[in-house]
């Protein structure tokens, strides 16, 4: 990365249907006025069930949060994009989608799973819309990541699940999303790739 880059943060609440325009604007604000680069890498953790224990409180929560508000943050993209001059490169919109969709699925995890299905099922629409702005659009399926959720014995049979025998760092995905977000990627759109290390499910 470069150590000189313009760097703002800022909180939002995404829960709120007005939020993703907002926050949007206020980045684009912050970062001189251009944004060409959306990641929406957010998502509700929890508060799910299989499909016995699920409830509309639970499914709306994750649907307020996994999807409705990564979909009104990728309208508030396209609006900004629309407004700059035809033609102007390197817009790109990525998110995030789970492995929901392959072998077994997420059976215990029911609001989550349809949530991050409906953003893999969007992408191909999103892509065909914002490529009137220049903008591509693809959505990456990590696997699953290291970011301290399990522990002990729990941690050990994820990672007995890679070939490599390690779980995906962070830096795993993003590497993938960095090189979809330049010039080099300007021709893949529309795609829903899998970067999961070989994980077997």
């Amino acid at each position: 990365g470069d150590p000189g880059a313009r760097v703002a943060h800022g909180p939002g609440d995404l829960s709120d249907p007005r939020e993703p325009a907002a926050l949007h604007s206020r980045a684009a604000e912050a970062l001189g006025g251009r944004l060409d680069i959306l990641v929406a890498n957010h998502a509700l953790s929890g508060s799910d069930g299989d499909l016995d224990t699920v409830d509309a409180a639970m499914l709306d929560a994750h649907w307020a949060v996994d999807t409705r508000s990564v979909l009104l943050l990728a309208q508030a993209h396209a609006r900004h994009r629309a407004a700059l001059e035809p033609g102007t490169p390197g817009g790109r919109v990525l998110m995030m989608t789970s492995g929901q969709d392959i072998a077994g699925g997420m059976p215990g995890e029911i609001a989550y799973a349809l949530q991050k299905g409906a953003l893999a099922s969007i992408t191909r629409s999103l892509a065909t819309t914002l490529a009137a702005h220049a903008v591509t659009v693809n959505t990456v399926n990590p696997g699953p990541v290291d970011t301290d959720y399990l522990t002990g014995e729990d941690y050990d049979a994820v990672a007995a699940r890679f070939p490599s025998g390690r779980w995906g760092m962070p830096d795993d995905p993003a590497r993938l999303l960095a090189w979809l977000a330049t010039d080099e990627a300007e021709w893949v759109t529309g795609q829903v790739i899998d970067s999961e290390g070989g994980f077997r499910r």
